[in-house]
């Protein structure tokens, strides 16, 4: 079975997806090497159904942001192609360094372009490349030269820069659509390795094995397997988490001196290290995150914590980063009371009750709740006495008598109220102002007293598997999946004891995530 079986005009565009700026830096690693240095700035794109990777289908690329990416081209081609490291990269020696070769030209380009693009050039794009190469070493002098300026060309182009997929008629469902072989060894290598297919992969396609049950499982199986899974599980969970709106957030930091410098992106890694070594190392039951007692800790979040890390060492060079394990009795389980959390979903200078509830039930329940309304007046809040309304909950009653803002405070703040002994920075407390912290609630009619009862709430909740169903699908395929489609996933799961690793192989093997329908495409191939 070949890897395009359908007739070119037979074949569709079935979506465009922006490779996102991480994706970017890691297929440069693994094609040019980890030595090249990505400057500049991206362009960036909005959360669509909860997820940047949904969003990525749906963004476009301005003037401006192409310009970004030919400045972004030109540094990256000339560092591949310069001494010494084009002496390991290009593969071959040109007869003459002053002149074109297009034997070896054509070598180098062909192999990188195979890489770049997610499959093999075709004969008129070979050409091409090859020409610009050529034409280039004889305007400027330099065979390298010329390697250069096709290459950058290359990374201009738009089957480097977005994932294209393609759609062709499905044999064994009439009417029906499915993505080529192509696009699906593309569709899962960035969705378990954040990266291009490797060659194996990109062989499978080419001999039409991911079209066959057995093919596809054995590639899936393999990739699972795989070291590179951990990176992809790690820009799974970034991306779930929203982890990337530490880019942006700031603390004043007369009110958290603890918040120092470097503590945010301490703050990611213990919360993906957490997730990663339960989720892949323990292979543990996905809902536990929520009241994991094991974490890894560095002196400066230890700090932070109240919790005394004593650094270890690993071949004689002192590591950082220590496995901790919360007493029965401590306030901290699970990863809603990582300071990934309640940090991130709170202002500058305060906590936010509602910002917590909301990014709870908005993450792992998959509820929407919509921004207030633009005519709210806030400053009876912000500006509340607080020798009068000394807590938070007291001051957030000034919204539940609010017939606008009610509905949607009823469904964020008796969650995020669970997180209040927690301030802005992840500091525990449990007075404010001199007043008592209460941090009971109920989430769906079931009671809680403190953030650790919240946390065993929502893992017994029903709709945490089901969300986590939705979003991993979502964040695979692009775009989020009927329910009727996710129930056979969703009682898979259940049965595997919410294991994660069986969750990506159960959607990878499954009918719906290669599936598309006549109406969602987008452009005819020949176009």
């Amino acid at each position: 079975m070949s890897a395009t079986s359908a007739p070119v005009e037979e074949r569709r565009v079935g979506g465009f997806y922006r490779l996102t700026e991480e994706q970017y830096r890691q297929v440069i690693r693994d094609v040019l090497g980890t030595s090249i240095v990505v400057g500049g700035r991206f362009q960036p794109f909005e959360r669509e159904s909860g997820l940047l990777a949904v969003g990525a289908g749906i963004a476009t690329t301005s003037a401006s942001g192409l310009e970004l990416y030919d400045a972004m081209a030109r540094e990256v081609a000339a560092q591949a192609t310069a001494a010494p490291l084009r002496t390991l990269l290009i593969g071959c020696t040109p007869e003459d360094e002053s002149r074109p070769d297009q034997a070896c030209a054509s070598q180098f380009l062909n192999r990188v372009g195979r890489l770049l693009f997610r499959q093999p050039l075709s004969p008129e794009d070979s050409a091409l490349f090859v020409q610009i190469a050529a034409d280039t070493s004889r305007k400027l002098g330099g065979f390298h030269r010329g390697l250069q300026e096709s290459l950058a060309t290359m990374l201009v182009d738009p089957r480097f820069l977005f994932r294209i997929e393609m759609l062709e008629p499905d044999p064994d469902h009439p009417g029906e659509y499915r993505l080529d072989s192509y696009s699906r060894a593309s569709r899962l290598s960035f969705w378990l390795w954040n990266s291009i297919p490797d060659e194996a992969l990109l062989a499978a396609a080419e001999a039409g094995e991911l079209l066959t049950e057995d093919g596809l499982a054995r590639q899936v199986d393999r990739m699972l397997a795989s070291p590179k899974l951990e990176r992809g599980v790690r820009a799974y969970f970034t991306d779930l988490l929203r982890l990337d709106g530490f880019n942006t957030l700031s603390k004043d930091v007369s009110l958290f001196p603890r918040y120092t410098a470097g503590l945010s992106e301490q703050a990611v890694e213990q919360t993906l290290r957490t997730i990663v070594h339960h989720v892949l190392v323990e292979q543990g039951d996905y809902r536990d995150i929520f009241t994991l007692r094991q974490t890894f800790l560095t002196r400066t979040l230890g700090a932070v914590y109240g919790v005394p890390v004593i650094a270890s060492f690993e071949n004689g060079a002192p590591e950082p980063w220590v496995s901790t394990v919360y007493p029965e009795n401590d306030p901290r389980t699970g990863i809603l009371s990582h300071i990934s959390f309640v940090a991130l979903h709170s202002h500058a200078g305060r906590s936010s009750p509602t910002l917590r509830g909301k990014a709870l039930r908005e993450i792992f329940l998959c509820q929407n709740v919509p921004p207030p309304p633009g005519d709210v007046d806030f400053s009876r809040f912000e500006t509340a006495d607080t020798s009068k309304l000394k807590t938070m909950r007291e001051r957030l009653s000034a919204h539940a008598n609010e017939p606008l803002c009610a509905g949607c405070h009823q469904l964020t703040d008796p969650l995020g109220l669970a997180l209040e002994t927690f301030d802005a920075a992840g500091v525990y407390r449990t007075t404010e102002n001199g007043a008592t912290i209460d941090t009971s609630g109920n989430l769906h009619g079931v009671t809680f007293q403190n953030s650790a009862e919240l946390g065993q709430v929502v893992r017994n909740d029903p709709t945490v598997p089901v969300c986590a169903v939705n979003r991993a699908f979502a964040y695979g395929a692009g775009k989020p999946a009927q329910r009727q489609a996710l129930e056979p996933i969703e009682e898979e799961f259940a049965e595997s004891g919410f294991r994660f690793v069986n969750l990506l192989r159960t959607i990878a093997l499954s009918d719906a995530f290669f599936g598309a329908k006549p109406d969602a495409t987008q452009l005819a191939a020949n176009r």
